[in-house]
């Protein structure tokens, strides 16, 4: 809503119910209709399942990207509890990502 707002765009939300099989098929659709991807997850950034997302974005349907493919994940270190609203992706870092994703 808020990237329909304030950038004037829509975007997919694929909701990945399993990560071993993941729905490459959805994903590679949209990416081929929006030219873009955002993988957003609460791992960690470097490792990260959206690494696989992107690596497989990238070999299966680079000729349609508009941009590079972006990842909003956890910071790439140890964090307390008491600090994981800040470690874990919020809606800023993913409208930020977004953002620059259509502004490239």
């Amino acid at each position: 809503e808020r990237a329909a707002a304030e950038l004037g765009v829509e975007c997919d939300v694929i909701d990945l119910r399993t990560i071993l099989p993941w729905d490459e098929e959805t994903v590679f659709a949209s990416v081929k209709k929006t030219g873009r991807l955002v993988v957003t997850h609460e791992e960690q950034l470097t490792g990260g399942f959206g690494a696989e997302v992107c690596a497989r974005v990238t070999e299966e349907c680079f000729a349609h990207l508009e941009s590079p493919p972006a990842r909003v994940a956890g910071y790439d270190t140890p964090f307390p509890l008491v600090h994981e609203p800040y470690y874990l992706p919020s809606e800023h870092k993913v409208f930020a990502a977004i953002r620059d994703t259509v502004r490239y």
